[in-house]
Parts: C-alpha cells; sequence; structure tokens
C-alpha cells in the first residue's frame, strides 16, 4: 500500500510514518505540510535529517522546556506547548521567533525568579484580613461552621476568579486597564477597579501609620497602653492592663483597660460624633503615615525588579511571628477555651444568607480579586508561566493562613478572658479594635518580656500591611505608566505616594475612623462585586468562553476542564449579582454603637460610589464614539464588542503562533453569534496532526490545502504520552 505525495512518486506508507514520528518528537505535529512527506530523487538518511531539525530546533529547546509546561497527572494535554517552529516565509511576512526573542523587541519588565512572582501575591493576598478580619468574622458567623461556606466559596468563586484575573494579565501583559482591549466598550471596568483600589489603599495605609507608632511605642521599658494614663480623660474609669494587675479581685463593669483608652485617647484621639466636624491631623500619626507611604515609595520605585526582592521578606517573615505566637498562646492558661470558642461550630448559622454574603465578602477582602492587583502581577510574568500552580498554590496558602491566625489570635484572647475573670465574647473585638485594643491587652499580661512580643506582633502587621498596600499602589502605578509609558516611572511613584499621604490625612484626624468606615464600605465594599461580575460576563460572554480556554491553552499547553469553564461562565456571575442585590437590598443607614453618621458623610460615600460604577457606561460610550469606520450606531456598538489589534501575546513571536494556533479551529474565533450568546463547553474536541498549511509562504487552514490530514483526539494524558502516540 502506498500514500500520494506531492513529489515525483510513490512513498512507501512506513516511510512516511517515520517522518511523521521524526516531527512529532520535534514538537511540530501541529504544522507538517506536504513538504514533510514529499520524496525526492536522492533520500537524505534518517540520520542527518535528524540532526538537521536538533540544529534548527536548538534555539527553541529552552523555551519547550520552561516548568510553564510540566503538566501534572490530573491535567489534560492536547498538544505539546508551543511554539512550533514556523514554516518558510518571506522576510517581510515572518521573522523566525527565536531572532525576535534575541532582539527582546519587548521592553516590558518581567519578575527577577518566579518565585518572586509567587511570593508577591502571597504577600499581597496575606494581609491584614486575615490576621484581624478572619478570626472575628469566623466566630460571629458560627466558629467552625464558618469554614465550610467559606471553602466553598473559595474553590468555586475565589479560585477560579484568581485564576481567570492571572491568565489575563499574563496572557496579555497589561494592566487592569489596557487589559481590556479584548472587549474595548468594557474598558471602564478597569478604571471602575481602580477608584476602589485607591480609596482602599489611602485609609490602608492609615492603618500601616497607627501599625507603626505601636510598633516605635513598644520599645519602652513599660508598655505605655499597660499602664492609665492621668491626662486622659476618662481616667478615672480606667484600670491597669499589665500583668500584675489581679483583675478577679475588684469588679471591672463599666471600666475600661488602659490598652482601650491608649487607643482612643493617646494613639486616634476619637470622637464620639463628626456633626461638628473631624478636627485635625495628629502630627505623630502624621509622621508615621509620611514614613508609610516613603515605604511604599521605595519599594515601588523599581518596579518588580525591588518589589519582588521585598517579598522574600513581605510574605515569609509573617508565618515567623505567627507560628512563634501560636507557640506561646497555646502554653497558655485559658488558650484552650479562646480556641474552642473559635471552632465550636454552630450548625443553624449554614441557613443564615448573612453567613454565605459574610463568607464572599470576606474571600474578596482576603485574596484582593476583583481589585486589579493581580491583573498587575501576572503581567510582568514570561508568556509561559505557570500560573495554574499559583492560583492553586495562593488560595491555599490564604485559608491556611486565615485559619493559623485564627487559632493563634484566639489562643491568646482566651488568655485574657481567663486573666480578667471575663467571657471570650467580652475581650473579642472586631477590625482596629482586636488588633490595637484586645491583642496589646493580652501581650500585656505575658510574664516574660512582653516588649518582646510585642514588637514581634506589631512588626508582622507591618510587613503583612505593607505586602498588601505595594500591590494595591502598584495596581495604579502600572495603570498610568501603561497608559503614558513615555512618563518616567519614578516620577508617577513619587507623584502617587505624595498624593495618597495628603489623602490619608483625613482619616487621622479625630474623627477619621468614622471616614474611614464610610470609605470601606462605599469605596471598596460592593462596588467590587459589581465590577466582578462585568468581567466575567465580558470574558466568557462577550470575548468568548471557548475562546478564552483556547488561549489559556496556547499560552500553557494544558486545557481546562468542566469546572473552570462553568464556575467562570455561570456560578460566578449567578452569585456576585445575587451579594451585590442582597448589599442594595439589606443596606441600613451606616452608624456605630447608637451614633448614626451624618446624612452629608454618608451621601459623600455614596457619591464615591457612583463615581467608580460610572466609569463603565463612560467608558462604553468613548470605546462606541471612537469606533469611526462604522456606518451605523449599532455596527458600532458591535465593533466595541470585538478586541482590538493590541489583544494578545505582546512579544511578536508569541503573538505569531497564536496566530497559527487560532486556524486550527478557525469556527471558534470567527462565529459571532457563538462567541457572543452563549459560552459553549466543547466536549472531547479532535484535533489535526497537519493543521497548518504553506501556500505562497502564507498560513492557511490544511483543509484549504487539500490534502488528506490524520486526527488525534484529545484525552487526559501527559506529554511524553502524547508524543508516544504520535510515534505509534
Amino acid at each position: 500500500m502506498v500514500k500520494k505525495s506531492s513529489g515525483k512518486g510513490p512513498v512507501p506508507e512506513e516511510d512516511g510514518q517515520r517522518t511523521a514520528r521524526e516531527f512529532g518528537r520535534s514538537n511540530t505535529a501541529f504544522e507538517e505540510d506536504e513538504n514533510h512527506f514529499s520524496s525526492s530523487p536522492v533520500r537524505t538518511p534518517a540520520k542527518v535529517r535528524q540532526r538537521q531539525q536538533v540544529r534548527s530546533g536548538e534555539a527553541l529547546a529552552n523555551e519547550f522546556n520552561n516548568a510553564a509546561f510540566e503538566q501534572d497527572d490530573d491535567q489534560q494535554s492536547i498538544t505539546p506547548p508551543p511554539p512550533y517552529p514556523c514554516e518558510a516565509a518571506t522576510p517581510d511576512e515572518q521573522v523566525s521567533p527565536m531572532a525576535m526573542e534575541d532582539a527582546k523587541t519587548t521592553e516590558r519588565e518581567t519578575w527577577g525568579s518566579p518565585l518572586e512572582f509567587l511570593l508577591s501575591c502571597i504577600a499581597m493576598s496575606v494581609g491584614l484580613g486575615n490576621v484581624w478580619r478572619f478570626p472575628y468574622t469566623a466566630y460571629k458567623n458560627g466558629g467552625g461552621a464558618f469554614l465550610i461556606p467559606y471553602v466553598i466559596v473559595l474553590l468555586f468563586i475565589g479560585k477560579p476568579l484568581y485564576f481567570l484575573e492571572m491568565a489575563m494579565g499574563q496572557f496579555s501583559s497589561y494592566g487592569s486597564v489596557k487589559v481590556w482591549e479584548v472587549v474595548p466598550i468594557l474598558k471602564g471596568v478597569g478604571y471602575g477597579q481602580a477608584l476602589a483600589t485607591w480609596f482602599v489603599v489611602t485609609y490602608y495605609c492609615v492603618l500601616i501609620a497607627i501599625t507603626l507608632f505601636y510598633f516605635f511605642s513598644s520599645f519602652q521599658a513599660v508598655l505605655p497602653w499597660t499602664v492609665c494614663d492621668m491626662s486622659w480623660m476618662s481616667a478615672d474609669n480606667c484600670y491597669n492592663s499589665s500583668a500584675d494587675t489581679n483583675l478577679t479581685s475588684f469588679n471591672i463593669s463599666g471600666l475600661k483597660s488602659s490598652s482601650d483608652l491608649y487607643f482612643n485617647e493617646e494613639v486616634i484621639k476619637k470622637i464620639d460624633s463628626i456633626d461638628d466636624g473631624i478636627g485635625s491631623p495628629d502630627w505623630k500619626l502624621s509622621l508615621c503615615l509620611l514614613l508609610a507611604w516613603i515605604l511604599i515609595c521605595a519599594i515601588l520605585m523599581k518596579g518588580v525588579a525591588s518589589s519582588g526582592k521585598v517579598a522574600y521578606f513581605t510574605a515569609l517573615f509573617p508565618y515567623v511571628v505567627l507560628i512563634t505566637l501560636l507557640v506561646r498562646g497555646v502554653t497558655l492558661e485559658g488558650a484552650s477555651d479562646g480556641i474552642l470558642y473559635f471552632i465550636r461550630p454552630e450548625w443553624s448559622k449554614l441557613l443564615d444568607v448573612n453567613t454565605w454574603y459574610a463568607a464572599v465578602t470576606q474571600c474578596f477582602f482576603s485574596l484582593s480579586v476583583g481589585f486589579g492587583p493581580i491583573v498587575m502581577f501576572s503581567s510582568y510574568n514570561p508568556f509561559r508561566h505557570n500560573i495554574y500552580r499559583d492560583a492553586v498554590i495562593i488560595s491555599l496558602m490564604d485559608t491556611f493562613t486565615s485559619f493559623l491566625a485564627g487559632i493563634t489570635i484566639f489562643s491568646i484572647l482566651g488568655n485574657l478572658a481567663h486573666e480578667s475573670g471575663k467571657n471570650v465574647t467580652d475581650v473579642v473585638s472586631a477590625g482596629t479594635g482586636l488588633a490595637f485594643v484586645s491583642y496589646p491587652d493580652a501581650i500585656a499580661k505575658f510574664q516574660y518580656v512582653p516588649q518582646f512580643f510585642a514588637v514581634m506582633f506589631f512588626l508582622m502587621l507591618l510587613t503583612l500591611g505593607i505586602g498588601s498596600a505595594v500591590s494595591l499602589t502598584g495596581c495604579v502605578v502600572t495603570i498610568l505608566c501603561d497608559d503614558f509609558p513615555h512618563w518616567k516611572r519614578w516620577l508617577v511613584v513619587t507623584v502617587i505616594c505624595l498624593i495618597g499621604f495628603v489623602s490619608g490625612l483625613v482619616y487621622i484626624t479625630p474623627g477619621g475612623l468614622i471616614i474611614l468606615d464610610i470609605v470601606d464600605y462605599f469605596g471598596g465594599g460592593f462596588i467590587i462585586f459589581l465590577m466582578a461580575t462585568i468581567e466575567t460576563i465580558g470574558i466568557c460572554w462577550i470575548y468568548g468562553l471557548n475562546r478564552f480556554v483556547r488561549d489559556i491553552e496556547f499560552m500553557l499547553g494544558i486545557k481546562l476542564n468542566a469546572y473552570w469553564k462553568i464556575t467562570w461562565a455561570y456560578i460566578i456571575p449567578t452569585v456576585l449579582v445575587f451579594i451585590f442585590c442582597y448589599a442594595m437590598a439589606t443596606y441600613t443607614p451606616l452608624k456605630e454603637g447608637d451614633y448614626v453618621y451624618p446624612a452629608a458623610a454618608t451621601g459623600a460615600g455614596w457619591v464615591l460610589a457612583a463615581i467608580a460604577i460610572l466609569q463603565v457606561p463612560l467608558w462604553a460610550a468613548i470605546a462606541i464614539y471612537r469606533q469611526k469606520n462604522c456606518n451605523s450606531f449599532f455596527e458600532r456598538i458591535k465593533s466595541s464588542l470585538k478586541e482590538t489589534d493590541h489583544w494578545g501575546p505582546k512579544n511578536p513571536a508569541h503573538r505569531l503562533e497564536w496566530k497559527k494556533f487560532q486556524l486550527e479551529k478557525p469556527h471558534h474565533h470567527t462565529s459571532y453569534s457563538a462567541r457572543l450568546w452563549y459560552p459553549k463547553v466543547p466536549s472531547r474536541m479532535t484535533y489535526d496532526v497537519s493543521t497548518l498549511s504553506v501556500s505562497n509562504n502564507n498560513p492557511l487552514p490544511a483543509k484549504e490545502a487539500g490534502h488528506q490530514r490524520q486526527k488525534v483526539t484529545s484525552a487526559p494524558h501527559s506529554r511524553s504520552t502524547f508524543e508516544n502516540e504520535i510515534a505509534d
């Protein structure tokens, strides 16, 4: 039996199969053309041909062996990972990817190593919310039972959304605004997220400033919050928090601890009402706030080259402190009562919608999804970096850290309750109260070197805060540098940090915490749910789920299963729309205790939320207006829904291979209705061994070349199995 060829004579089929095996081993199984199977009067020996292939592929060997293509056993690889060798081309039409790589045609900086990216993401996601927000949220919403909805939300919303944003940034090498070249009409989502990020970072740095204040105070011979100061207005109702104070011997009802009064009267000088104004900034906190922004500015000055190195400390040091405090905490009297109070499940809470709402908000707050820094960080990755692995590691580390912090915090609070003669419920505070009142109060009762544990604790809070603040600020810096590439980065960083310092002064006034609550709720709360919803709809329902999945397939060499497609296209948008509507339906005026915040203050909060939300229709109108080549308004809208020429791999070599990769299944890229109306989840797909042909040096679908094709059905096997299958 013989096989037709484009040469002068027949070629034995076994020779053709041998040739196919050789190209399969050299990772060109999807780019063979008729010339690969042609014969000539003088046949080149197989060993000579193999040496020629090795020489021509030496430059591609290192990229082929990138760790991003080392598949786990449970991952499905339907094709050897790109890049593929290029067919013959004229100098005007194609340039060798090897030459383009050597020429370094792209100037975007990258991380110094994959570990720097991973640690930076951990430092961003593992922040203050894990230490002071998660323990109280879990305790308030069912204790150990809260872990069930939290883990479910993490698996079906948090981790998929984290990977989605990672893939968007790495595939395009753009920040959270420029990445919307994929769907220009939704560019306002990037700006809305940027505004929400800026609202959050302005008050986040104030928490770092307060942490610095406590950090420096911890070096005193006597911790200042352990004893009452007679200059305080409420000094008559104060009792010392020091270890030598026996609280069980007298009635402390109606009194306040020195830790409580130190925070409210010495540090922030809190007032109960802002009806008469918020007051003036405290000069000590102003200096601490300035120092916080100087640290952030110094870290961001040289981009990821400097912030990546700092991540080794900001990501790892908190675990050293947490483990140290945990070892100390579990050895204290009453620690078991606090831990049991934290993990004791209240199963009835699982039927409360507020518990699930708290799980979603905690997941967003903890992972920082929906804000933009994840897209920004991944945009500095090499194109083939294995973000699939990183997304799993980061989400697991975030959950582990939250649980570890909860055990650590409640073990020491259990000791505080034991020493104070109170119930654990009476010593637990939320948010800043937990970090700056309850925990310092507990440390003050340590018999040995409480200063050491105070320094360690506040240094841990400082590193957690700096790691998250750097990522949030870096997101805004990257947006400006992407939009205005001719601006000097150091100048952009300096101006941003200066504006951030001036903006943060409002929070260190006596009424600053009330302003912080308002900005936190309206500026960085429910609007993120709306932005994340539009984000997933834009990728899955406008750009196209199948298209995005194949983009990831090209980038990482893996085929995503139905878990990712269903969560992206259906679960995340549905749940987030429900959460947003629930937040709006259950809204009540903000208050603290019995004091309801002034209508003018909450009105200003609604203005902040409106500014961020209105970015979406505003930039949608701009995108429609810019479609100059359309004859009708409908055509303008339709054109603004399609990706621009700037979408895709930024590196020219990768872009060339991506264009060729798209031709394997062209109907996924040309069918507008399938791309727009339903994110079709493909079943087992059939791929061609020879999918591309060259006619007049232009890549065309193999079908148009008219030669017979061999087909391979995708299956869950590793890369080596795939190559053996082709060889056989």
